[in-house]
């Protein structure tokens, strides 16, 4: 199968030696994103809902790249820097997925790049 590499201006530019995403067979896998804003690239400190927020808009931005929307996301994996701002995070989460819901994990880890309360990765279904 090839890898194919996804860009797009409409997220983030990559802060480190990786991909946006990556696309092999029916499947894309987008890196972790954080609260990062598309045009500057400066990093959007604020409350839990914020960095939530701006982080599933990176996420969309980067599979709208394929023509994919959030109902094709079929899995995530949410890092958070407290577990304390998991109910919190979750109520925008729920948001944007309410009807497709993904499998998904969530952890607290010990820090996150910028400082971060909240990194998202997903892993989309490219066919139906």
């Amino acid at each position: 199968m090839k890898k194919r590499i996804i860009h797009t201006n409409q997220a983030p530019t990559a802060i480190g030696p990786y991909s946006q995403a990556i696309r092999i067979g029916d499947f894309l896998y987008t890196s972790g994103q954080i609260a990062l804003d598309p045009e500057s690239g400066q990093f959007l400190f604020g409350e839990i809902e914020e960095e939530t927020e701006q982080t599933i808009k990176n996420i969309s931005a980067i599979i709208q790249a394929e023509g994919l929307n959030l109902e094709n996301v079929i899995k995530t994996t949410v890092y958070l820097s407290d577990l304390k701002n998991f109910e919190r995070m979750n109520q925008v989460y729920e948001k944007y997925f309410s009807e497709n819901k993904p499998a998904r994990a969530c952890v607290q880890v010990a820090a996150l790049p910028k400082g971060a309360k909240v990194e998202i990765d997903a892993i989309a279904a490219c066919s139906s």
